[in-house]
Formats: structure tokens, sequence, C-alpha cells
């Protein structure tokens, strides 16, 4: 046998062990699913998107309907669409009057509320004073009662300070209704929040104040999102209270104008989704610009209580 031929019988033999050897299966890294698991996933999340956009998508269409019977004849709508509602909301009604009330009234809530919920937050998660505990419990049972059981001791408190029909009486309303939820929300934030920090800030000088509001907050942003977004939510589409509150109607808020299309005899159907449609828009604006710290505020305000 000549040289030559030894290398190439030991590539050989190396192939037809190869052959002959088993390969080991493909072993997945922890959290890694499988193709099946990945395309089940994406067509279940594809599906829950279609069924939470489908009534959204309705809803525009509905307001392309020139009649307010179009809705018990959908398909009649494809033949003559129009923004004609929409040009009639906006000239015709008051509207821009009951945007500008919830406006006020919505980004009026968020300000106090946030400020309210964030300062009692802070507190309970930093200090402790007698009966801190069984004050955020006391705090969580002003959530038990109907509206309609605070709806008359209400309606006296604001007449007796001469806040009916005002734009800061519905506003302290709305924060009794989010300002619980909020501290809840802030404090279980907060002590997510290294205590070292208030005690690095006591060595540099700063008073309690000074802290809360210099290094506390800043960290505090997803959290101070979170809640922002929820008082904006209820104090804008709360009916009511504004409703019950609010009597002249310019200052009526968007929810209880929208109520104004609808009679004892009649209902204006199409002009509600056209309504329905514009009443929308602020609320997704705020959204989108508390969007990067919505999720991490919410899962981080769970992790401690």
């Amino acid at each position: 046998m000549s040289t030559l031929d030894r290398p190439l019988s030991a590539e050989v033999k190396g192939a037809s062990a190869e052959a002959t050897t088993p390969r080991r299966p493909k072993v997945r890294r922890r959290g890694e699913s499988s193709p099946l698991a990945r395309l089940t996933s994406h067509g279940v999340l594809t599906v829950a998107s279609l069924i939470a956009l489908f009534p959204v998508a309705w809803l525009v269409f509905l307001s392309l309907g020139p009649d307010k019977d179009d809705y018990l004849r959908p398909g009649a709508i494809w033949g003559k669409m129009t923004l004609d509602n929409y040009a009639f909301v906006l000239q015709n009604t008051n509207f821009f009057d009951w945007l500008k009330s919830s406006l006020i009234v919505s980004l009026g809530t968020t300000v106090i509320g946030v400020l309210v919920a964030a300062t009692t937050g802070y507190a309970v998660s930093r200090m402790r004073f007698p009966g801190y505990k069984r004050f955020m419990w006391v705090l969580l049972l002003t959530q038990m009662f109907p509206v309609a059981v605070l709806m008359v001791p209400m309606y006296q408190i604001l007449s007796d300070l001469q806040l009916i029909d005002t734009y800061l009486g519905l506003i302290l309303v709305y924060c009794s209704t989010a300002v619980p939820y909020c501290a809840w929300l802030m404090k279980g934030y907060f002590d997510t929040i290294p205590f070292e920090i208030d005690e690095a800030g006591r060595v540099d000088g700063l008073t309690p104040i000074g802290t809360f509001l210099r290094l506390i907050l800043p960290l505090a942003k997803p959290g101070l999102a979170v809640a922002a977004f929820y008082s904006f939510i209820t104090a804008f589409g709360e009916v009511a209270f504004a409703t019950t509150f609010m009597l002249d109607d310019k200052k009526y808020t968007l929810a209880v104008g929208l109520q104004s299309f609808v009679s004892e005899h009649d209902a204006q159907r199409n002009l509600m989704a056209a309504t329905a449609v514009l009443i929308a828009i602020p609320v997704s604006a705020f959204f989108y610009l508390v969007q990067k710290n919505l999720v991490a505020g919410l899962t981080a305000g769970g992790t401690k209580g």
C-alpha cells in the first residue's frame, strides 16, 4: 500500500464513523419555545387583537353612515359613506365646550390626584406613624361604596360649599375616587425604591420634602405615569357625577354631552358614533404620552405592598 492511500483510508473511516454515530437531539435553551408553541401564541395574540379592535373599527364604520338607522342595515353604508356626521357634531353642537370642560376636569383631577396620592403613598411607605396601616385600609374601604350611595351626601357637601356647577367641585369629587387607588399604587412603587436613597439625601443636607422632590419623584416616573393615566381616564369617562353636579349645558363633559343625542323617543346613533370617535382622540393622545412608563409602573407597583 502506498503512502498516499493512508490518509484516504483514514478519511473514509472517519466518515463511516460519523455516519454510524447517532446524532444527539437538539436541546432547547431554558425559556426557548418550540416552533409550534410560537406559532400557536402568535395565532392566539392575532385573534385577540382582532377581537379587541373590532368594536373600534365597527364604531368608526357606523359613524360614516348618514342615517340614524344605518346600524340596522350596515351593509348599505358602503355605498354612501360620508363625513357629514363629523361636520355636524363639530359645527352644530357644543362639542368644543364639552371638550374644554372634559380637559379642565380631567387634567385638574390628574394634577391634584397624583400630587395627593404621591405624597400619601410616600408617607406611608417611608414613615411609621400610629395607624399608618389602618389608614391605607380606610382608603381602600372608600372604594366599596356605590355611586348611588355617595351621590346625595356629596351633593349636600358641594351645595354647602357653593361648588355645584363648578369645575372645582367636580374635580374634588373625582379625586375622592382616584386618590385611594393611586395612593395604593404609589405606595407599592415607593416600596421598590431603596431606602438608602433617602438616607443619602439626608446626609447631603436635604429635607424630607427636598428628598421626595429631588430624589424620589424622578425615580418614580413609571408609577406616576400609571397614576396619571388612571386619574385622567376616571375623570374623562365618568357620567353619573357629571350629570348630577353640572347644570349648565356648556359645562357638560363629553360623556354627558353624548347623551344629548338620545331622547325619549329618538336616538341619533350616527351622531353618537361620530362623537364617540372624536372623544377617543384625546384619550389616545394621552395614552401615547405615558405609554413608555405605563407597563413598567404597573409591574413595579405590584411587586411589594
